[in-house]
This record gives C-alpha cells, structure tokens and sequence, in this order.
C-alpha cells in the first residue's frame, strides 16, 4: 500500500516552509495557501493539498474501483477498504501528528471526499462522517484527556458513527427522544436512533440524549460509547443508493456509560450538534460533487465513441449543450463547495456559504447523473457500466445532514437578516 509517500512528503514540505501549524477548530483552522497571502483563484491549492489529491486518486482507481459493483450489490462494505483508508492515512486528515493523525487543512478533508466519491460515493461518505463529524467533535469539544485516549484509535483503526436522528426527529433533531440519566460516576441511556451512518462497522459512537427534557433542548449532550458497551445493532436499512454505507437503527436498553465519557459538558449537546452538522455540509457538498463529476467523467468520452447517422453523439448541438450546460452546472458546485471550505479556515462565517454548497451540490448531482444515463443510452441503463449507480447515490444529498428545504430556510433566514 502506498500511505503516504504522498503525507510523507507533505509534512517535510510544511516543515521546511516554517508554515506555522494552525488551530483545527471550526472557526479557526487556517491554510495558507501562499506566503504573501495575496488573492488567488478558488481552485488553487497547497502543495500539499495537492499531493494529497493525486494519492487518493491513484488510491480510488486502484483499490476501490475494482470493488465497487460488488460492494453495491452485497450491500456492504468490504472489510479491506476500510482498512485501506487507515492505512492511506485518510481517517484522521485533520488530527494532529501528535494523535497519530496527518494534520492538514480542512480543504484537504474536502478534497478526499470529493476524488473517493468519483470513484464510490459510498466510501466517500463513510470517510467524510468519521473525519467532518467524529473527529472533528473529539478534536473540538474533547478534554485533553479524551483527546489523547480517543483520537490516535480513531485515526488508526477504529471507525466512528455520529448518533443524532431519531424515528421523531429528523430535520427537528432537538426533538429527540433518547434519554440519560446520571446515576453516581455514569449514566443509564435508554432509546433509539435511526438512519445512523457507519453504524454496522463502527466501534465508536457519538450519542446524544437528553438529560435534563424540563430544559428543552439545553438538556442534550453528547457521550462517546463504544459498541462493547452493550449498543444494539438493528435493523439495517435496504437503501436505493450508497448501498455500501450501512445505515442502522441503533437501540440503547440501560446502556451504562461512564461520567468521563460526557464530551463538551453536560447540556452542550445541542451546540456541538449545530456547529458540526455546518461543518458536515461542506462534506456532503463535496462528496455530491466528486459524484456528479464521476459520472461526468464516464458518460462523456462515450458520447464521442459511439456514432449514430454516421457521426459521434456528442457532436450533435443538442448534446453539446446539455454537456456543456452539465459543465458549467459542475464549476459553480465546485466553486461554492471551495469557498465554503477556504471560508471556514480562515475564521470566516460559512453557515449561508455551506447551505449554499450542499444544496446546490445535491440539485446538480442529480441533474448531471440524470443526464449522464441518458447520454450513455441503453447502456447507461444497465448496471454494467456503472453510471446508473451514481443517479441512485446522488438522490441522498437531499436528505441527510440537512434536506434541501432546509438548506433554502437557512439561506433565506440570512438573507432576511441582511436585507430587512
């Protein structure tokens, strides 16, 4: 395997620049992305985010694409890929070397999400919720203690899960029902979560439950568990995409967890859930992006190879302009997807910026899907190639980590804000 020539090389390049090491907070994480800090283009990168880029590429195309009918068609994730993206040095992007993690930039954490899910958007996901959610949580909210126990399992073999959604409370997640009670040095969940991400091979889980109901949605905090501790495993969704990505209803029957595992404070649930679940959107962003431009990148040279009346489809204006339509549809993503990232590392507000992101992100994966099936004909109808596959994926970015209506609410939330 190759881990990181690529981080190898990174952290000798940071080291002999002097840049100095930033804070990896949600706010303050910061890339400098050149040493007079003078304006540049969206699209423009470190060194190291770059080298970065190239070896998830070559780690997409080699190792993951040989896997990904299948994987889809079991409907589970291969054990190896897992253990590949440890390997790779891709599960703790932004955890510092100190933790065993590879200390880059948030933007790098974007780009790895976005090159997997061209490739498979399923993988794609399951390393965007274990870096933008689990890691970052931990990083952000934990005591120095949790830091140092928790973070180097979670960058080197141990996969998270971020338990917030419940039968009742989906876009309203402060109306969960799971609740904690403190019983001497722990506390006794009992309850249930649903449509929980990385649920089936995860052996870390975030959960939050509420402590205090009287208090409303001050009560909710956030406790790490891990699955020996006595958390059920239920059903396992049958999904129409990211059929890789388990997706779980979790139980909790007098789940005893002990007091030190209280991340944040007691009651600062429900701020770690908003802080984070903004962050996540610029993830999800990404990974509808990587998605869209992965079909793209399949049907399109088709359109040149296959001839009808005597010349290739794509020469047609009518294909022409829905190609480059798609094209331009593709860099405002992407463009909106950067500068929400670029905004969060330099300290930035990035709320409106990655509502924006992600909503957009989602309309234009499945449009570009949509028409990449079309594009291909039969073919593109058959599960042999594989286009098909990201049409099904892309119908997600709509729903979790905020659906699209309520992306629009918070964008016209601000604009309200601004101009009345």
């Amino acid at each position: 395997m190759f881990r990181s020539a690529a981080l190898r090389s990174l952290a000798s390049v940071s080291r002999s620049r002097s840049i100095p090491i930033a804070s990896r907070a949600f706010s303050t994480s910061r890339c400098i992305r050149n040493e007079a800090l003078a304006p540049t283009s969206l699209d423009v990168f470190t060194e190291e985010e770059q080298m970065l880029r190239e070896a998830v590429q070559r780690f997409a195309v080699d190792v993951v694409g040989p896997k990904v009918r299948e994987m889809d068609e079991n409907e589970c994730m291969d054990p190896s890929i897992i253990k590949g993206l440890f390997e790779q040095g891709l599960m703790g992007i932004e955890t510092s070397p100190d933790h065993g993690g590879a200390g880059c930039s948030f933007t790098s954490a974007i780009v790895v999400i976005e090159e997997l899910a061209k490739i498979d958007p399923s993988v794609s996901v399951l390393c965007d919720v274990h870096n933008t959610l689990v890691n970052t949580v931990v990083r952000t909210y934990g005591t120095q203690e949790q830091k140092d126990k928790w973070l180097p399992l979670l960058a080197e073999k141990t996969l998270g899960s971020f338990c917030l959604s419940e039968p009742a409370s989906g876009s309203d997640a402060f109306a969960l029902q799971t609740r904690a009670k403190k019983e001497g040095d722990h506390y006794i969940i009992n309850g249930s979560k649903m449509w929980i991400t990385n649920s089936s091979e995860a052996d870390f889980f975030l959960i939050f439950a509420n402590v205090d109901p009287s208090k409303g949605y001050k009560g909710i905090t956030c406790f790490i568990a891990t699955k020996d501790m006595g958390i059920q495993i239920a059903k396992k969704e049958q999904k129409l995409g990211i059929r890789a990505s388990s997706t779980c209803t979790l139980n909790f029957d007098d789940l005893k967890i002990p007091a030190e595992n209280v991340l944040g404070g007691e009651g600062k649930g429900y701020k770690i859930a908003i802080e984070i679940l903004n962050e996540g959107r610029i993830g999800i962003a990404a990974q509808m992006l990587g998605l869209a431009q992965g079909a793209f990148d399949k049907a399109v040279p088709y359109t040149y190879q296959r001839k009808q009346f005597g010349q290739p489809i794509g020469t047609f204006q009518g294909m022409q302009f829905q190609i480059a339509q798609a094209a331009v549809d593709l860099e405002t993503a992407r463009l909106l997807t950067y500068n929400a990232a670029r905004r969060k590392e330099e300290g930035k507000p990035f709320t409106k910026e990655a509502a924006m992101a992600k909503y957009w992100s989602s309309q234009v994966a499945q449009r570009v899907a949509g028409s990449a099936i079309e594009w291909a004909g039969g073919v593109g109808f058959t599960r042999e190639t594989g286009i098909e596959k990201y049409w099904r994926d892309s119908k997600i970015g709509a729903i979790y980590e905020g659906t699209s209506n309520i992306q629009l609410q918070t964008i016209a939330r601000f604009i309200q804000k601004e101009y009345s």
